[in-house]
């Protein structure tokens, strides 16, 4: 069914022709457990980050022969290139402060190369105290293992962890006085070649840096980078519970932020808002209904009505801020991308 979004007289409701609820939409989210079933107790005890202390939320991919067994009371994983040892020496070794500390006798291949460096891949995103990276999963096939494994733990269905080759990586990092090439405190990735078109395949904010607002900043950044790659679409579902939760927010702020700016406009249909944000008609129904500004009367057409008053107070509500989430103009093209398009027009 069509949906049709029609503005009424003086720009104070809407009219909406909703498609029937299917069972493939994405309604409300239900919160995630504090922590998953006893069944699926992760096979690592205690996560050490850095200098936080992580408890992990599903079972653990890491190499057993690695890890110290089956049941590994704790992992050392380092901040800056996500490898892992159960032994507190090696880590310490693996993080000293500076690389010139062990130019001696052999031992800087133990040390983190990424302490004093920028993280790998090229920086697409920056603005603030938010840097974005890409990176090759073939050409950085460590790191992204690494980061797969530990982001395993807070996942309960990433299912790649080894076999990076075919996926683009997006860590998200956040600079600080101490970190000023930044810390990764997320990531998502995705497919090079999504037979669906996905723009997500995984996405997750470490739990130490959650309810920050980054999932959001992450989302956002996805769906300006599949834009401009052409690749209209979403993430690949179904969702993790936090996943939907996350995704749901943006959609409705991006639904919201598109509305508001309808107001010269006296018919907007469903496909005319998914394709003018980029997201899935089927998500921006959802939104709709999530939000619940859908009122009970209806137009002469059989076209439900939304009120704009309502939208307002909606965003208000739920503090949804009329500015975009990411700035588009603080997204760096790729050079390499640049010279062949000049290559080719001449």
């Amino acid at each position: 069914m069509t949906a049709r979004l029609v503005t009424a007289t003086g720009q104070t409701s809407m009219a909406v022709t909703m498609p029937p609820t299917s069972s493939s939409t994405v309604l409300s989210p239900t919160r995630p457990a504090n922590r998953p079933p006893a069944s699926m107790q992760g096979s690592v005890a205690n996560l050490f980050l850095g200098n936080l202390h992580i408890k992990p939320w599903y079972p653990s991919f890491y190499p057993e022969d690695l890890v110290g067994g089956r049941k590994a009371e704790k992992l050392y994983v380092c901040q800056w290139c996500f490898r892992y040892t159960p032994e507190i020496m090696k880590y310490s070794a693996h993080c000293v402060s500076s690389l010139r500390d062990h130019e001696t006798d052999g031992g800087v291949k133990n040390v983190c190369q990424l302490k004093e460096d920028p993280a790998p891949g090229r920086v697409v995103y920056e603005k603030g105290d938010y840097i974005i990276h890409e990176l090759d999963g073939e050409e950085h096939k460590l790191y992204a293992q690494n980061l797969s494994l530990l982001s395993k733990l807070f996942l309960d269905t990433k299912s790649v962890f080894f076999d990076v080759s075919t996926f683009l990586y997006y860590p998200l990092l956040l600079k600080t006085d101490n970190h000023p090439y930044g810390q990764v405190v997320g990531f998502f990735s995705k497919e090079k070649m999504s037979w669906d078109n996905n723009n997500v395949a995984c996405i997750l904010i470490f739990p130490p840096w959650q309810k920050r607002g980054l999932g959001q900043v992450l989302i956002a950044a996805s769906y300006v980078l599949g834009r401009r790659e052409g690749r209209f679409g979403g993430p690949e579902k179904p969702l993790s519970q936090l996943g939907r939760k996350g995704y749901i927010v943006y959609w409705c702020g991006e639904v919201y932020r598109y509305l508001m700016s309808c107001h010269l406009k006296k018919t907007v249909t469903i496909k005319e808002i998914s394709e003018e944000t980029y997201i899935m008609q089927e998500d921006v129904v959802a939104a709709l209904r999530e939000m619940d500004i859908v009122e009970s009367r209806k137009t002469a057409s059989g076209s439900v009505v939304v009120n704009k008053v309502r939208l307002r107070a909606w965003a208000e509500k739920v503090g949804v801020s009329a500015e975009p989430l990411v700035d588009e103009n603080a997204f760096v093209e790729d050079e390499e991308s640049e010279e062949d398009v000049e290559s080719g027009s001449e």
